[in-house]
């Protein structure tokens, strides 16, 4: 017990996040090699071309570098000052995942991360989340509140939904979620403004998209780009998307917006917010 210190012998330190991936599917439902197992199973089973993950990879970068260009996220983000052993502290102001200068070329170069596990794997570094640090805040309160110590909301929330699936299939959970909130607020897709669909995998996002007949293309989904290009920093990803969310409603003079992501274990999150 490293407690109280080891007797001699090898000891094992085990990575928690990559083991909490392993093990999200419980004793019956193992994923041995973590969530990518997931994506290359979606991949499988509707059969997504490598070039289309990759397609959508190259969208999100160049969605998340012009809006950068624009300086869309600056009202979003908080600059971070990192102190140095010598010099300025370095200042953090931008997202640095983002890589202006993709394409499909240049992620086609890529192999695929279960290569040796699947001759027909398909997921690579380009085409998946980057595993970024992060954080991001909301204040969520009621009206009165809100009015009470002067504060101007940005947005309402109007519903939400959680639903689950096979561990397996994780990635495709916020079709079910998305299904139960547009059903209770009696809303189609046609009602949206906004899709914000994070990109956890490109083929996670392909599927969840081609079950909802939402085209890749569709002007509305991830115009800022998503967790391909921007990064998923596990724990605060859904509060990242709906800060953007909120932002860009207001921004865009939107009314509506759908936030739905996937969560290891096989949920699903979905939540419906609409400018105050």
């Amino acid at each position: 017990d490293i407690r109280w210190g080891a007797k001699g012998g090898n000891m094992v330190f085990r990575d928690r996040l990559q083991e909490a991936r392993e093990t999200a599917g419980g004793k019956n439902h193992p994923i041995p090699s973590g969530m990518i197992e997931t994506a290359e199973n979606l991949r499988r089973e509707r059969s997504l071309s490598r070039k289309d993950q990759d397609e959508l990879a190259v969208r999100s970068h160049h969605n998340a570098a012009r809006a950068q260009e624009q300086a869309l996220f600056d009202t979003e983000i908080v600059p971070v000052s990192v102190p140095q052993r010598k010099g300025d502290p370095i200042i953090v102001d931008k997202d640095e995942h983002v890589r202006a200068d993709s394409s499909v070329e240049k992620l086609s170069k890529l192999r695929p991360v279960m290569g040796k596990q699947d001759d027909e794997a398909t997921v690579t570094a380009g085409n998946a989340s980057g595993q970024n640090d992060g954080a991001a805040a909301v204040l969520v309160t009621t009206r009165d509140k809100a009015d009470e110590l002067g504060l101007e909301p940005m947005v309402v929330l109007k519903g939400w939904a959680l639903a689950g699936v096979e561990p397996e299939r994780m990635g495709i959970a916020p079709v079910e979620a998305t299904r139960k909130v547009m059903d209770r607020l009696d809303l189609t897709f046609d009602d949206l403004d906004l899709i914000e669909l994070n990109e956890a995998f490109a083929a996670q996002a392909l599927a969840v998209l081609d079950q909802w007949g939402i085209s890749p293309e569709d002007p509305r989904l991830n115009p800022n780009g998503s967790g391909i290009s921007l990064g998923h920093p596990v724990g605060a990803t859904g509060a990242r998307i709906v800060v953007t969310a909120a932002h860009h409603l207001r921004r865009t003079g939107g009314k509506r917006a759908l936030v739905t992501m996937c969560i290891g274990g096989g949920q699903g999150l979905a939540a419906i917010i609409e400018t105050a």
